[in-house]
């Protein structure tokens, strides 16, 4: 099932994308997407709805972020060992754990802000994992069991901000437009095996990031324990679980986004996104 918010910035309905591509319009079942309705009791009755019976959406509306009301975006470092390796820094011996502000999430194709005074803005491909039920002292046996569904999720990043303006990583990941999540949540039990989807990225049609969740350094399952031994990981939170490969940063010489540069992502499955970027706004 693949459940997408759909409408203006800040007043988005829930809709469901049905088998031939078409919107349906979810607002008389559900008030929105949110950890409230990612239940598996939840998504079992949204699942006995015939598609057919909802309210098509007629045109193309603007699809925003699949979740809303985000409790937390969590997200993995260097956690692809062929990323690691373009990076020239060692695998971790444990998951890297930084935030990202929740303001900083966004739709799919909305545009992508350069920030201001930023000189090297970059790209991530990720696999996003959206909690469906509470998570706290969980097994990696039992991890994935607390899964709503999966997206794309592009971590953009500052990288002079993330390295060299001291703190953590969170003033280079935070800006606003940061966190370009979609276009649609999968639900899991449509996912036959996260760790085996293929992924890419380009920039002005050029292919920059080609990998694979299959390199990942810690798998979905061990990513979600571990963090849930340190926190509570809430219906509607969001991981992002690292990225391959090709980031602008690892490239020889760097490559960073400018105003007016597209970038396309997809994972298999997960559909695809698409951004331009432009200059900060107020």
């Amino acid at each position: 099932m693949k459940l997408l918010r759909f409408g203006d910035t800040g007043a988005e309905k829930p809709g469901l994308m049905d088998d031939t591509g078409q919107i349906r319009d979810l607002s008389g079942q559900i008030d929105d997407i949110t950890g409230d309705t990612l239940s598996p009791a939840s998504l079992e009755r949204l699942r006995g709805i015939d598609p057919a019976s909802l309210p098509a959406v007629e045109g193309a509306p603007r699809i925003g972020p699949c979740v809303g009301s985000v409790g937390k975006v969590i997200a993995i470092g260097l956690n692809y060992a062929d990323h690691a390796a373009e990076a020239n820094m060692a695998l971790p011996e444990e998951p890297i754990v930084f935030f990202k502000a929740t303001s900083s999430i966004s739709g799919p194709n909305d545009p992508v802000e350069i920030p201001r005074g930023s000189s090297k803005t970059d790209w991530e491909i990720e696999l996003g994992v959206v909690i469906g039920t509470r998570a706290k002292y969980v097994s990696e046996a039992d991890a994935l069991s607390h899964v709503a569904g999966y997206c794309i999720f592009n971590d953009v990043s500052e990288r002079d901000f993330q390295l060299h303006r001291s703190g953590q990583w969170v003033k280079g990941k935070s800006h606003d437009t940061f966190a370009p999540m979609g276009p649609w949540l999968v639900t899991a039990d449509a996912v036959a095996d996260p760790q085996n989807l293929a992924m890419s990225l380009s920039v002005n049609g050029q292919t920059m990031q080609d990998g694979s969740t299959r390199t990942m350094h810690f798998s979905v399952a061990t990513v979600i324990a571990h963090l849930s031994q340190f926190m509570t990981l809430n219906p509607g939170d969001v991981i992002a679980t690292g990225t391959p490969p090709g980031v602008g940063m690892g490239q020889k010489p760097q490559v960073y986004l400018r105003e007016g540069d597209e970038m396309v992502l997809s994972i298999e499955g997960l559909g695809e996104q698409r951004q331009t970027c432009i200059a900060a706004r107020d």
